[in-house]
C-alpha cells in the first residue's frame, strides 16, 4: 500500500465517524433531558399552551416514528439545514448564527495555534540541541510551569493584570500601539489595513496566549525529548562519521525525524481549542463559537447546541485527517504493510 492509498483509506474511514457523531447529536436532540417543545412553549399550563406544545412537537418531528425522524434529521444535518434558534435569536437560521460568530473563533484559533508552534517547538528544539546546559534547564522549568497553569486561572490572572497594567507595570495595555479594550470581540472588518490588523491581533492576543499555553508547554517538552532521541540515533552517528556538517545534520536528519512525534501533539490542539475556547471566550468576551455554545447550552437552545456539536465533530475529524496527511508528507514509512 502506497502512502497516498493509506491516506485515502483514512479519508474514507472518516465518513462513518461523521455519521456516528451525527447520530449522537440526534440522540441528544430526541432523547435528551431537555424537552425541545417545552423549551419553546414555556411552562404555562393553559389550554392554549398545550395546543401550542403539541403543534411544536409536530413541527419538530417528535411525533414521527424514530426511524423517519432520524432519516430527516440526518438529511437536514448533512445538507446544512440546521434549523432556527429558539432562544438566542428566535427565528434566525442557525447557519447564519454560525457564520456570524465563527470568524472570531477562527481568528482566536489561528493565533492560539501559531503561538505554541513558533515559540514552544523552537524552544524545545533549542533545549534538546543543548542538553544538560543552563539554557536547557531554564527552558525545561519554564515549560513545566507554563504547562501546569490551568487555562481558567491564567485567563483571570492575565485579565486582571491587563486591566490594571498602568498601575502594575507602568504600561497602559489599552493604549499600547493601538487603542483597544482589554475585553470584547475583535474587529475583523478591516484586516486588510495595517492598523486594523494590529488592532485585531492585539485584541485577541491575551486570549490566544491563554488558549495556547497548555499546548506550548507540551510541545516544548515533546520537542526536546524527540530531539534528544533522534540526535543519539545510529543513522545520525553514521552521518557524523561520514563528515556531514552540523547544519546539514540538524536540518536534514534531526529535525525532520523529530517532527514525527510532534504531529499528533500539534493536531490534538483541536481538542484544547474546542474545550478551552468556551472558557476563554467567556472570560475575555470574545463572543465566538465557544461563547455561543455556552449561551445556547445554558438557555436550552437545542438547534444551536446540536449544530455546534456537529461542527466540533467536523473539526476533530478534519484535524485527524490533517494529522494523517502530515504523517504521509513527513514519514516515508507510512503506508508500508506492517507499519
Amino acid at each position: 500500500m502506497s502512502r497516498w492509498q493509506y491516506f485515502l483509506r483514512r479519508l474514507f474511514l472518516s465518513i462513518p465517524v461523521l455519521v456516528l457523531g451525527a447520530t449522537a447529536t440526534f440522540v441528544i436532540f430526541r432523547f435528551g433531558p431537555i424537552d425541545p417543545a417545552a423549551a419553546i412553549v414555556g411552562e404555562a399550563a393553559t389550554e392554549s399552551s398545550r395546543e401550542a406544545y403539541e403543534r411544536v412537537r409536530e413541527q419538530l418531528g417528535l411525533t414521527q416514528p424514530v426511524g423517519t425522524h432520524y432519516r430527516e434529521y440526518m438529511t437536514d444535518l448533512f445538507t446544512l439545514n440546521l434549523g432556527q434558534s429558539w432562544v438566542i435569536a428566535p427565528g434566525t437560521d442557525t447557519l447564519d448564527l454560525l457564520l456570524i460568530y465563527a470568524p472570531r473563533t477562527l481568528w482566536l484559533a489561528f493565533w492560539a495555534v501559531l503561538i505554541p508552534i513558533f515559540i514552544g517547538i523552537p524552544l524545545g528544539i533549542y533545549a534538546g540541541l543543548r542538553a544538560n546546559t543552563a539554557a536547557d534547564y531554564s527552558i525545561s522549568v519554564f515549560g513545566i510551569v507554563w504547562r501546569a497553569m490551568p487555562n481558567f486561572w491564567l485567563a483571570i490572572i492575565l485579565l486582571g493584570v491587563l486591566s490594571q497594567s498602568s498601575s502594575l507595570i507602568g504600561i497602559d495595555w489599552s493604549s499600547l500601539i493601538v487603542d483597544t479594550p482589554v475585553t470584547g470581540p475583535p474587529d475583523l472588518s478591516n484586516l486588510s489595513s495595517p492598523s486594523g490588523f494590529l488592532a485585531a491581533t492585539k485584541q485577541i492576543l491575551p486570549a490566544a496566549i491563554v488558549l495556547g499555553s497548555a499546548s506550548m508547554g507540551s510541545e516544548l517538552r515533546i520537542a526536546r525529548t524527540a530531539v534528544l532521541e533522534t540526535i543519539n540515533s545510529p543513522y545520525v552517528e553514521a552521518a557524523k562519521a561520514n563528515g556531514v556538517t552540523q547544519r546539514s545534520l540538524v536540518w536534514k536528519h534531526v529535525l525532520r525525524n523529530a517532527l514525527v512525534p510532534l504531529v499528533p501533539t500539534i493536531t490534538n490542539e483541536a481538542f484544547l481549542l474546542i474545550g478551552g475556547s468556551v472558557i476563554v471566550e467567556v472570560v475575555f468576551g470574545i463572543n465566538g463559537l465557544g461563547w455561543l455554545f455556552f449561551t445556547a447550552a445554558t438557555n436550552g437552545d437545542i438547534p444551536v447546541v446540536t449544530a455546534l456539536v456537529f461542527v466540533f465533530i467536523l473539526v476533530v475529524v478534519a484535524m485527524n485527517l490533517i494529522q494523517d496527511l502530515l504523517y504521509v508528507l513527513i514519514d516515508p514509512r507510512v503506508g508500508y504493510e506492517g507499519n
